[in-house]
Formats: structure tokens, sequence, C-alpha cells
């Protein structure tokens, strides 16, 4: 099962994931650990297609092999969030702005995230 933990920078989703992880005897990707590994630090809309299909590729291996997978990133649009294709999705709906100016606004997420349940999405949790 892959779980995406969403929200923007600054919401929680490290500090959810953090306690997730162990009651799931879950994998755990963190997307500032898969950039670094990446050496990626593009936040352009290519950047973000690029860091979402690399976050499906290890959550899809993990899933492949039986277990379960949390994957925490910011995962704003929703080209993103169906390149991930979460089974469950966890957003962190606890603050209103990012902190980093490149990041889009909470309207624009709630937006795309009503647009992604209509078409189909499994699950979503807001905390």
């Amino acid at each position: 099962m892959k779980i995406l933990v969403m929200g923007l920078p600054g919401s929680g989703k490290t500090y959810l994931t953090q306690r997730l992880v162990p009651l799931l005897n879950a994998a755990w990707y963190n997307a500032d650990q898969v950039r670094k590994m990446s050496n990626d630090w593009d936040f352009s809309d290519e950047g973000r297609k690029r860091q979402s299909m690399r976050m499906k590729t290890f959550a899809d291996f993990e899933k492949l092999h039986g277990r379960y997978v949390v994957c925490d990133f910011v995962c704003p649009t929703k080209e993103t969030r169906e390149n991930f294709d979460a089974d469950i999705v966890i957003w962190m709906d606890t603050i209103k702005e990012g902190r980093y100016e490149d990041t889009i606004s909470f309207s624009k997420i709630l937006t795309g995230l009503i647009s992604t349940l209509l078409n189909g999405m499994s699950t979503i949790t807001m905390i």
C-alpha cells in the first residue's frame, strides 16, 4: 500500500510520517532525502514532475514487494498526484500558506485535490 502524506512546506508532513512509519512497519521516503540523493533541487513544474516520478518509483518498488510505504512530499499539482498514484492520501491541512514563495497557495492545492477526488482518487484524509 502506498500512502502519500502531502501538504505545504511546514505543515507537519515529516513530523506525522516519523510517527506513522513505525506503527505500520512501513518503508519511508522523504522528499528532501530523495532530492538530496538525486542532487535535484529544481522546483519548477518540470522538476516537481521528475520528483513525483522518483517518489513513485521508490514507492512502487516497496509495494511490489508487499510492503507498506509512506512518502511525504508537497505534491502540489494534480499531475504530480496522478503521477504518484497513492492508495491513500493524508493531506496536512494545518497551514494556509507555505513558507516559500514558489510554493502554491492552499486554495490552489484544495482546488486540485477536489478535482482529483472527483476523478476517482480512493481516499483523502485531512488532518
